[in-house]
């Protein structure tokens, strides 16, 4: 579902019906980046010996939508006033929820995440319980008032980060997987990704995030020294995920579509910010192609 008005109204008029309603909290857990969670928990639980059982099936159903409720559509409350200034709020990049919605998004995330969060503790262990504790408290804390890690520049991204590969850690620690040096370098190499995708995703907001009062790593270096921090992640995520044996060793070249992207937006400036949202847009549409390549990559290694 869009959402569509103009990012700088202060009021939005309120919606009537209850689908409406519905929809526009179900829209705010972005459906199209439901899947970056979901598949690194699927993927991690399988390659690490892990069954098609219920672990697998309800850890990866919460990763798939109530985790992304959680995470997307609590920032979006605790956003609203930068939100309504931010023109690319009202689509695929995120809603801009109407006040009346709030407290139902909020009710509606902690309502559907219980139960997931309650048995996937039941039948973990302490390594799998202290990760999955781990998760919650990276989403919660991101939007939530006081903690507001995603006003705390460079925490924000490491925040950000864990949102994505902590899922992973999940898999691999619910399927007993031992700490090895191949496991580790893949998991910081997915780390790094993170660390530089967030970053490059705060260079649009520089200034809607000033003007609605909200610091973040792109307000406190800057639009173009944003860019090239993001590149910089970029850069060392490739050189760790070379430390894999081969054919993993094939997933540090999935970095380079990446760094190509971020590359034409090294000038920016903070007042053309807003002119990396083509850069952003091909990020979210980047990542099924990466999905699809690393599926394969994937496969080779399991039938090798």
């Amino acid at each position: 579902m869009t959402v569509g008005a103009t990012a700088s109204a202060g009021h939005r008029a309120p919606r009537r019906g209850p689908l409406p309603l519905v929809g526009q909290v179900l829209a705010s857990s972005r459906p199209l980046s439901w899947v970056n969670t979901a598949y690194p928990f699927a993927a991690a639980y399988l390659l690490a010996g892990g069954a098609v059982d219920a672990v697998l099936v309800l850890g990866a159903l919460w990763f798939l939508v109530p985790y992304n409720l959680l995470m997307y559509g609590v920032n979006d409350v605790f956003d609203y006033e930068s939100d309504i200034r931010n023109p690319r709020k009202g689509g695929v990049e995120g809603v801009v929820l109407d006040r009346s919605v709030h407290r139902l998004t909020i009710v509606a995330a902690v309502l559907t995440n219980l139960p997931f969060v309650v048995y996937l503790l039941a039948v973990g262990d302490g390594v799998a319980r202290l990760v999955l504790l781990v998760s919650v408290l990276a989403v919660v804390a991101y939007s939530a008032p006081v903690l507001r890690f995603k006003e705390r520049p460079f925490l924000d991204s490491l925040t950000s980060s864990t949102h994505f590969v902590s899922p992973a850690v999940l898999g691999l620690a619910l399927a007993d997987t031992p700490v090895e040096e191949t496991t580790v370098a893949a998991v910081v190499g997915f780390f790094l990704w993170g660390i530089g995708s967030h970053a490059f995703g705060a260079v649009q907001d520089v200034v809607a995030d000033r003007a609605g009062g909200i610091a973040s790593i792109g307000t406190v270096i800057g639009a173009r020294g944003t860019v090239w921090f993001a590149l910089g992640a970029y850069v060392a995520a490739g050189l760790v995920l070379l430390a894999l044996p081969w054919p993993g060793t094939l997933a540090a070249a999935l970095v380079l579509p990446y760094v190509a992207n971020v590359a034409p937006f090294l000038r920016v400036t903070d007042e053309t910010c807003e002119g990396a949202n083509p850069g952003w847009r091909r990020f979210l549409w980047l990542n099924y192609l990466t999905g699809f390549l690393i599926t394969q990559l994937f496969i080779w290694i399991a039938l090798r």
